[in-house]
């Protein structure tokens, strides 16, 4: 089987946004491919954060996941600095990446913007330490939104720079594009994300969720009840795209135009049918937060398996670059 990896940061509360853009389209090829997901938290490092709170933020990254259906019986799930010749391959990597191609980042500029009192090496590196993950593992595909694209190509960049330096290593892993569109903020103009306060969690409590969805900007052309709508560019008809079946979406759809169902309405049956998808993630969600020792078994096989393929992996970059 080929082989995929993907990474997810322990950002502590994983939102929907998490889960459309890559944990529900991981869940569909755990079947189809050799699978290897990470919990970066080395990656989590390049901002400020509480160390005292880390550990949980681990935790809870695995828990969701887990709850969301991956498998640990079907896939890999382990902890980045666990697994230390990560750091070890991103050293090497270093040497054979320009610094003009990490400059053009996109990624490293929009995080400079957002922490300017803490632009670190880490944050301009961030693309190498990301391609030695893939690499360390010899990966075919990664599995990515739209907007990590860039860095895939990075990596494929790093591997033929590396393979023509020292001999043909590394293979050059191609982006597995997500299916889900882009997942918007509940303010309707930016991504979806905890920092800026306008998200939903993956494993929230139903009545927050409807809170929350209440006061979700919609169409803003539409100022009365009676106004026609325009779905395509209401931002929570994506989510109905995402959570209600194709036969509602497409009667949501065709009612919103017609001013037969107004917003309010209209988030209510997405409510119904988000919750109808959440309500069992979250269950397995805190039966999980009660057997912490299960989750730290599972990371810690996943680190085993992934430190052997890892050795072997250093073993032969070690032999070309003359450092045995």
């Amino acid at each position: 089987m080929s082989r995929i990896f993907s990474g997810i940061q322990p950002s502590g509360e994983l939102t929907i946004g998490n889960y459309l853009g890559a944990i529900r389209n991981w869940i569909a090829l755990i079947e189809k491919y050799d699978s290897i997901f990470c919990i970066v938290d080395l990656h989590a490092l390049t901002i400020q954060y509480d160390p005292s709170r880390m550990q949980n933020r681990i935790r809870a990254a695995a828990a969701a996941n887990i709850a969301a259906g991956l498998d640990p019986e079907k896939c890999v799930l382990f902890v980045q600095s666990h697994v230390p010749e990560h750091t070890e391959l991103t050293w090497y990597f270093n040497t054979v990446t320009p610094m003009g191609d990490l400059g053009r980042m996109t990624q490293f500029k929009e995080k400079s913007r957002q922490h300017r009192e803490n632009i670190n090496v880490g944050l301009f590196g961030y693309p190498v330490l990301q391609a030695a993950d893939i690499l360390l593992y010899k990966a075919d595909h990664v599995p990515v939104g739209a907007d990590q694209v860039q860095h895939i190509e990075l990596s494929r960049e790093v591997a033929r720079k590396f393979n023509s330096r020292f001999g043909e290593i590394f293979p050059e892993p191609k982006a597995l594009l997500s299916p889900s569109p882009r997942i918007m903020g509940l303010d309707g103009k930016s991504k979806m994300s905890k920092s800026m306060n306008n998200y939903i969690g993956l494993v929230e409590e139903p009545e927050s969720i409807r809170k929350k969805l209440a006061t979700a900007v919609t169409d803003e052309n539409r100022k009365r009840r009676t106004d026609p709508g325009n779905p395509e560019i209401c931002n929570l008809f994506t989510l109905h795209k995402s959570f209600s079946d194709a036969a509602e979406v497409e009667t949501i759809d065709g009612e919103c135009r017609s001013a037969g169902i107004g917003c309010v309405e209209c988030k209510r049956r997405l409510a119904d049918n988000m919750l109808k998808e959440l309500d069992p993630i979250r269950e397995r969600y805190h039966d999980l937060e009660k057997r912490p020792d299960d989750i730290a078994d599972i990371l810690r096989s996943g680190a085993r398996h992934c430190s052997e393929i890892a050795a072997k992996t250093m073993e032969e970059v070690r032999d070309a670059m003359g450092l045995v």
